[in-house]
This record gives C-alpha cells, structure tokens and sequence, in this order.
C-alpha cells in the first residue's frame, strides 16, 4: 500500500510558558529558567502576568536578550477580572490589568498578550442564543479600549477560547471569531490552545482553517497537558492546517506543574504528566522539531 504523500511542514519558533516549572513567576526563577530553556533550543519564553508585580518587564527584556530568547506573555483571568456580565468598576480595573499587560508585552518585545481576556477562569453560566449575542456585544464594547491600546503598542491580543469546564463563554474557534471579527483585525485575533481544542473542536485541522488569518498565537501540548507527541493527536494534520492558514508565529508548549497547589487546583493537574517537568518540555520540543524537519510518512 503506498504511503501518503505529506510535503515537509515549514519550520517554526518554538516556546515553552513558565507554568511548565513554577507560580507565580518571579526574577529570581526567570533568571533560572531562562538559560536552561535557551540551551536547549528554544526559541521563546512565554511570560505569565498572573499579578503585574510579580516581575519586572525591563529585567525580563534583559534575561531574555542575554540568552538570545523571544517572548510571548500570557494574560490571567483570576477571580475579579470580568469584562462581561459585571459592575462597571470590574470592567475598569480588569481594562487596566489588560493594558497594563500590554505594556508588559511591548516592554519585552512580545508581539502578543493571550489568554481569556473576557472572563475569570472557572466561571460558568446559561446561556440562550439572544443572551449570548448580547455578551459578545457587550465584551467587544469592553475589550476596545484595550485593543485600541494594543494597536498602539504595536501588540495584538489573543483571545483564547476555552473548555466547557473553564467557562460557558467562548468554547470554540467559530465563537471566538464571533467576537474577534467585531474589532480590528490588526488588534486581536484568536490564542488557540490545542487543549482546549481537543475537547471542543470536533475537527481541529478544519477549526484552525476556520480560524485563518486571525489566528494570533498557538499553544500546543501533548492531549492530557503532557509533552507534545506522548498523546493521540494528529500533528500533522495540525501544523499542516496552521500553515495553510498563513499564521507565521510560535509554537508554545504550555503545561503545568503539579508541585504548585493553586495552579494544580486551576488547572485540574492532579497528577504528574510526564517523569520530570523538564521532560515536558525537552520531548515536546524534539517532536515538534522532528515533524518540522521531515514529511511525516506514517
């Protein structure tokens, strides 16, 4: 039987988000990070802003320069950050996180802020269709300032849907562009996170065509958050999909240790994934490296 005929996938920037280790994250673990990350080959460091104190964006434009290492952020909806359904004084102090973020981003040279920039994590409630386009109106309203100060800041917001279990909002590829495509293109697009994809997207090749030119940033991990590859997704269907919709950034592999109590508990990590947190990131990136090297002709 003759194999398939699967041309070479092009090749990509690869990241790793500090989550992988530890939060929240600080100076003093950058600076651990940082180097053994560079060393071995990736390209990116992806920065939580889990509390915008929590380290400093000129130290981090410096650590990252030295280990010759780009930067993504990522934004964090904790509870108290809602920019729909809420009082107006949330909707306000959550814009100035978000913008404050951005700030963040343009300081360390990330050409994006992703994550759920709609509502805290975990929160979940009904909705019919009607109440549904009302939000979304509503939180294309709210999110304008702060994609108006993205554009200024020569950064674009991804806005990340989510699993049913994290939030009744935006699930799915097709709802987020029912957001996206109310605001300029050149200021947010869509954060898929191959994750969540997994259990909403009943086809991921097809979800990521969908999503076409508004794809801003991509998350990738193995289906149980472990390494990419130690899982039973199609990868290369999906990168292939990726590069037939023209999006040109960074892969980043996003997990989670289990070591850290609240984030265990946010992110549902009950368990270790793989036998070190390093190999989470080490076997993740030779897959992904190895895909992009070669057709896969299995």
């Amino acid at each position: 039987m003759a194999l398939p005929d699967r041309t070479a996938l092009r090749p990509r920037r690869l990241g790793v988000n500090t989550w992988v280790w530890t939060s929240p994250l600080t100076d003093s673990s950058l600076r651990e990070i940082a180097p053994r990350v560079a060393g071995w080959g990736f390209d990116v460091l992806e920065l939580p802003v889990e509390d915008l104190d929590d380290w400093d964006p000129a130290l981090a434009a410096r650590v990252l320069a030295d280990h010759g290492l780009g930067a993504s952020v990522s934004l964090v909806m904790g509870q108290g950050r809602e920019l729909v359904a809420t009082d107006a004084a949330t909707v306000r102090s959550t814009q100035d996180y978000l913008r404050r973020v951005v700030d963040a981003a343009r300081t360390v040279g990330a050409p994006v802020i992703g994550g759920p920039a709609y509502a805290s994590v975990g929160r979940t409630w009904r909705l019919g269709p009607a109440e549904r386009e009302a939000a979304y109106e509503e939180l294309a309203h709210n999110l304008g300032p702060v994609v108006e100060h993205a554009v200024e800041a020569g950064v674009v917001v991804g806005l990340e849907p989510l699993n049913r279990y994290e939030t009744s909002l935006v699930n799915t590829v097709d709802q987020g562009l029912e957001v996206v495509r109310r605001l300029p293109a050149d200021g947010i697009g869509l954060m898929l996170d191959i994750y969540h994809m997994n259990i909403e997207e009943t086809d991921l090749p097809a979800a990521v065509r969908r999503a076409g030119r508004r794809i801003a940033h991509v998350q990738v991990c193995g289906n149980d958050r472990g390494a990419p590859g130690t899982d039973h997704l199609d990868w290369y269907a999906f990168l292939a999909a990726l590069d037939e919709s023209g999006y040109d950034g960074p892969l980043v592999i996003e997990s989670f240790t289990a070591q850290n109590a609240t984030i265990a508990t946010a992110a549902s990590i009950w368990r270790p994934l793989a036998p070190t947190q390093d190999a989470i990131a080490v076997d993740g990136l030779a897959h992904l490296k190895g895909l992009m090297r070669t057709p896969d002709l299995s």
